[in-house]
């Protein structure tokens, strides 16, 4: 699935995948419902990472390839 996505594609946070990650553990534990219910444009890649940008009024966050899904 991560070999599809690049800089532009529309993508969802994998429940699954991001809760218990290192990622979950460094966040505020009351994450918003858009984080996992709306779709997040990727603005930037690199190997492991994709930078994220939600259609909310949120700063965009960098998040594990393994944890994102095409939409």
């Amino acid at each position: 699935m991560a070999a599809k996505l690049k800089k532009g594609s529309l993508v969802r946070v994998i429940k699954e995948q991001f809760t218990n990650s290192l990622e979950a553990k460094a966040s505020d534990s009351r994450l918003p419902a858009y984080f996992f219910g709306s779709q997040g444009e990727i603005l930037d890649l690199d190997d492991e990472y994709a930078f994220v940008r939600f259609y909310t009024p949120t700063p965009s966050v960098w998040l594990r390839l393994d944890q994102l899904e095409a939409v």
